[in-house]
């Protein structure tokens, strides 16, 4: 799987669960482990995805904020959220399936050649469609496909990027784990 279709897997991944949200929960604190912010708020989580989607059209041609960011004090979720969200979802997608991709990914963290860039944006998705399903208690499955991109192009850096604090310790998966248990407890996602 190319990498850039990783990404849209997992980013249609989020979208799924981001798309099942109660608004009634838009108050309930979430995990600190998911943000560097205190006190994060789900809607807070939900303000922090939609300014990821925003960028994304204009990291794929190698913008970065440095160059100037025009969503740092947008509103970008308005007075529907969870509609906001799915319209830059919508932008962010077309934008990754139309091509003319930059050879790197400019990030607040680094430079990466762009396949790695994908990859990095994918795990974020990936995983955090997971964590937030399993918080608020939303039926969710990682599809086959993205479990497929995940193992072909995370799970083995999983090590390296453990040592700079993207993944939590593995976790020994029970017998007869499914494929999806397997990936996850490799990264140190899976709750049972």
């Amino acid at each position: 799987m190319k990498a850039d279709e990783l990404f849209l897997h997992s980013d249609a991944a989020l979208r799924e669960v981001i798309d099942q949200l109660d608004p009634a929960d838009f108050s309930a604190p979430v995990p600190k482990e998911w943000s560097e912010l205190e006190s994060l708020t789900l809607l807070g989580s939900l303000g922090r995805h939609a300014y990821d989607e925003a960028w994304i059209p204009d990291v794929i041609v190698g913008r970065a904020a440095a160059d100037g960011d025009p969503f740092a004090d947008a509103d970008l979720l308005g007075d529907d959220p969870i509609a906001s969200y799915d319209a830059l979802n919508d932008a962010a997608g077309a934008a990754v399936r139309s091509g003319g991709f930059a050879e790197t990914f400019r990030f607040s963290y680094g430079e990466y050649p762009a396949t790695e860039g994908f990859a990095h944006m994918a795990t974020y998705r990936a995983f955090q469609a997971y964590s937030i399903a399993k918080h608020f208690g939303i039926p969710f499955h990682l599809s086959p496909e993205l479990i497929e991109g995940l193992n072909e192009h995370v799970v083995p850096h999983a090590d390296a990027w453990r040592q700079w604090g993207v993944f939590p310790p593995a976790i020994e998966p029970p017998a007869g784990a499914d494929e999806e248990t397997r990936m996850l407890c490799a990264v140190g996602y899976w709750v049972e």
